[in-house]
C-alpha cells in the first residue's frame, strides 16, 4: 500500500497521478475532523481512493509541524506503508522532515519522478533548480515529496471512480508539548495579484535603501498590473514582508518579465527568478551578476530610473478619464 497526504490545498490530489505509477494500491492520510474528512471523501472517490486514513486529535486542529509529523509517524508505524508521498510545498516539505526524523527513515525531497520497484528510482531537483540528481531510495518505508507542479493535474476522467471512499479514523498519542509550533494568528494575504503568479514582478533589494522607497516600486507595478518582490536583504531588514521574498528561501517566479531594482543578484535570488522570459535590471554597479545575466539593464539609481519610467507610462496612457 502506498499513501498519499491530502488535503484541500490546490494541487494537493495531483500527486495521487504520481503515486499510482509506481503500481501500488494508494490510499490517502489527512489531517482533520470527521467533517473535514467527509468532504475529502467525496473528492477522493472521483480520484479513484477507496480508503482515507483520517488523523485527529485535539493538538491538530491548527498546523503545529511537531504534532503532525509524529502523528504521521505513528500512523507509518502502524500500517507499515510501502511508501508516503506528500505535494513538496512548505507545509508538506516540513511535515514529511519530521515524520521521518521521528520514523528514523529516509526523506527524498522534489522529486520530479518516481518509478516502483526496489529500489525506487527518482528524478529530483536539486541546487534550487539549478540541477536535476538521479537517486535510488531503499527503505521499509520510502517517504518522499514531490516538486510542487511536477505531478501534473491527472484529468478525472482517465481515473476509474470507485463507488465509495471509506474513512478510517486514527487517534494518535501526542504530548502536549509536541504543539510547541503552532499557528498563533493569521493575517490576510492583501488583494492584489499574486507573486507566484503574476506575469510582471517588480522586485527591490539593497538598492532600494529603506521600506519607503518602495512606494515607486508599488507605483510601477501598478501602473503594470503586476505583483511587487524584494531580495533576502530587504527581508532581513525589515523593509518587506517574507511573503515577498523572491529566491530559493522565498517564492521561485516565472513571470514574463522580471525588473529587478537595486539586486546584486546572489544565487540564492536568482535560482527564484531565473525562469523569467525577460529580465530587466535597474542597478549602479555594471558588473553586479543579476546586470550580467539580465535581458535587458539601465546602469543607474532606482531612484532617478523608477520615476522616469513611471511618468513616461502615465504620458503614454494619456489623461485619466
Amino acid at each position: 500500500m502506498l499513501l498519499t497526504v491530502v488535503d484541500e490545498q490546490p494541487g494537493s490530489l495531483d500527486t495521487l497521478g504520481m503515486a499510482r505509477t509506481i503500481g501500488t494500491p494508494v490510499a490517502a492520510v489527512a489531517f482533520g475532523t470527521a467533517a473535514d474528512g467527509a468532504k475529502l471523501a467525496d473528492e477522493l472517490v472521483k480520484h479513484g481512493v477507496g480508503t482515507l486514513h483520517l488523523i485527529s486529535h485535539e493538538l491538530l486542529t491548527d498546523y503545529a509541524p511537531e504534532a503532525f509529523g509524529e502523528a504521521l509517524a505513528q500512523l507509518i508505524a502502524r500500517l507499515r506503508p510501502e511508501g508516503v508521498i506528500a505535494t513538496g510545498d512548505d507545509r508538506g516539505a516540513e511535515v514529511m522532515a519530521q515524520a521521518a526524523a521521528r520514523a528514523r527513515l529516509p526523506l527524498a525531497t522534489q522529486c520530479v519522478s518516481v518509478t516502483g520497484g526496489d529500489p525506487w528510482q527518482l528524478t529530483r531537483i536539486r541546487g534550487g533548480g539549478m540541477l536535476l540528481e538521479d537517486a535510488e531510495l531503499t527503505a521499509a518505508t520510502k517517504l518522499i515529496t514531490v516538486a510542487p507542479g511536477a505531478a501534473g493535474a491527472a484529468e478525472i476522467s482517465e481515473v476509474r471512480a470507485v463507488d465509495e471512499c471509506v474513512v478510517e479514523a486514527f487517534t494518535p498519542e501526542l504530548a502536549p508539548e509536541l504543539a510547541r509550533t503552532r499557528v498563533v494568528a493569521r493575517t490576510t494575504r492583501g488583494d492584489g495579484v499574486s507573486l507566484a503568479t503574476a506575469e510582471v514582478v517588480v522586485s527591490g533589494g539593497r538598492g532600494v535603501g529603506s521600506a519607503a522607497g518602495y512606494a515607486v516600486l508599488e507605483e510601477l507595478a501598478g501602473l503594470l498590473g503586476g505583483a511587487v518582490g524584494c531580495s533576502r536583504v530587504a527581508t532581513n531588514n525589515g523593509w518587506r514582508p517574507h511573503s515577498d521574498q523572491v529566491g530559493l528561501t522565498g517564492t521561485k517566479i516565472s513571470p514574463k518579465l522580471y525588473i529587478a531594482c537595486g539586486i546584486s543578484g546572489a544565487t540564492q535570488h536568482w535560482v527564484g527568478c531565473m525562469d523569467a522570459a525577460a529580465i530587466l535590471a535597474v542597478n549602479t554597479d555594471p558588473e553586479a551578476p543579476m546586470v550580467t545575466r539580465a535581458t535587458y539593464a539601465v546602469i543607474g539609481d532606482v531612484h532617478d530610473v523608477l520615476p522616469a519610467v513611471v511618468a513616461e507610462i502615465r504620458a503614454r496612457a494619456g489623461p485619466r478619464r
